[in-house]
């Protein structure tokens, strides 16, 4: 059960996480959640799509990592084989709360990446006088900008469905041996509705900041073809 408390120097001062990449710290993910200001890095490794809320009222953006519940064709016995790794599979164990309406740093106790105090091949988050480890200081870093960075996506899909560039997508891949799978349940943009679209709707996307996001989204679905690579690669190696 996960265990999130507010992070403090006092009774965590001797926290250090496990930063190295492994399904045995929780990266065995299929996706991760992204957000606009991420695009432009993610799109050169990730397909970035979207994806039905849990509450199935709105729509979220994902990097996608596999083609199955829990599999990840970025890890290997070496780690994790992209130069970028999304913000929030980075920010793992800690997450954002809130005290009152200040934003703080909590951290989930129960979490893999919490290592044993003597663990050298982990992260201090603490100096050994108080301070803040240069770990945690990126940490902090990158809580903030997954923070900024969400406020941003409701409006972004607003505008997609005001649009109606969202559509759902069913992809069947045949690999090498001719064994088949499928990828469903998750929506893309609609690229003819977009080259539809008149001026002044790309004026408005664009004055929005919505339109470069868009275009993003669209480039990385290139990378489906070196994710199926991988899966090949996957499969042939028994895994």
């Amino acid at each position: 059960m996960p265990n999130p408390v507010m992070l403090n120097n006092v009774h965590h001062k001797d926290l250090r996480v496990v930063t190295r990449r492994a399904a045995a710290y929780g990266d065995d993910v299929m996706f991760a959640t992204t957000f606009p200001a991420e695009f432009r890095t993610l799109q050169g490794y990730y397909p970035i799509v979207f994806r039905k809320t849990d509450d199935a009222v709105s729509f979220e953006p994902v990097a996608l990592f596999g083609f199955y519940e829990g599999e990840n064709l970025f890890l290997n016995e070496a780690g994790w084989d992209a130069a970028e790794v999304p913000l929030m599979i980075e920010r793992q164990p800690f997450l954002i709360g809130r005290n009152g309406e200040e934003l703080t740093v909590h951290v989930d106790l129960e979490h893999p990446r919490v290592a044993a105090a003597d663990d050298t091949n982990s992260e201090a988050a603490f100096l050994p006088h108080g301070g803040v480890s240069d770990y945690l200081e990126r940490i902090n870093s990158v809580l903030l900008t997954i923070h900024q960075g969400l406020q941003a996506v409701p409006g972004f899909v607003k505008a997609l469905l005001e649009h109606e560039l969202l559509e759902s997508f069913v992809f069947d891949i045949e690999l090498d041996d001719g064994s088949q799978n499928r990828l469903a349940g998750f929506y893309t943009i609609h690229e003819e509705r977009l080259a539809a679209l008149d001026g002044a709707a790309l004026a408005r996307l664009h004055a929005a900041g919505h339109l470069q996001a868009i275009y993003m989204v669209v480039a990385s679905l290139t990378q489906f073809r070196p994710l199926i690579a991988r899966k090949n690669l996957a499969h042939a190696a028994g895994r």
